[in-house]
């Protein structure tokens, strides 16, 4: 059950910053040789990778509207490495606790990964690069967070995300739904001009 709680708070983590994840993992691995974390995560071919990457993004999701082609680009990717490390986590597992895991951290990531980017669209409707800046950083915080007690409390870190990930889920709703009423007007007001 630890495993899987690992599974859902780093897949929630990887939907926000994977390469942030990645290098958690791999750093705990090789300072720790933390039993849960395959060793693969703290190879230097690895580690290495995941620094480059995430000095990357640290960059590039500061900067408006660069951040959300960073996020258009990473929709693939952020989901993956979720459903990756949910797959090395099961560890010798059967093939359907396997499955179980790599959905899990597929699915969450890809759910995190969503209501980041909507965030991310509706903050660059914002003239200042400040705005860009802090939720950049407090992402940066929750994902370092909530990956390092995953490490420790696996399900207090799982709750975390999940209390999380429904806060997000609800904010892009009502941002949507803002969105959608605010185009109808728009609309509206084009047609009036029109006739």
């Amino acid at each position: 059950m630890e495993s899987l709680a690992l599974t859902f708070s780093t897949g929630w983590a990887s939907g926000i910053n994977a390469y942030l994840v990645v290098l958690v993992l791999g750093v705990a691995d090789r300072l720790g040789d933390v039993g849960d974390i395959p060793d693969v995560l703290g190879s230097w071919p690895v580690l290495i990778a995941a620094g480059a990457l995430y000095a990357m993004e640290f960059v590039a999701d500061k900067i408006p509207y660069v951040d959300s082609t960073w996020d258009a680009i990473s929709t693939l990717i952020r989901p993956t490495v979720g459903a990756v490390i949910g797959v090395l986590l099961a560890g010798d597992a059967s093939s359907l606790q396997e499955a179980v895991y790599g959905v899990t951290g597929g699915l969450t990531a890809l759910l995190a990964h969503l209501t980041k980017a909507s965030a991310r669209l509706a903050i660059n409707s914002s003239p200042e690069p400040l705005t860009n800046i802090g939720a950049s950083l407090g992402e940066d915080v929750a994902v370092l967070a909530v990956g390092s007690l995953a490490l420790q409390h696996p399900a207090i870190a799982a709750t975390i995300a999940a209390v999380l990930l429904v806060i997000g889920l609800v904010g892009a709703y009502l941002l949507a739904r803002l969105v959608r009423r605010g185009w109808r007007r728009w609309k509206k007001r084009d047609v009036a001009v029109i006739i």
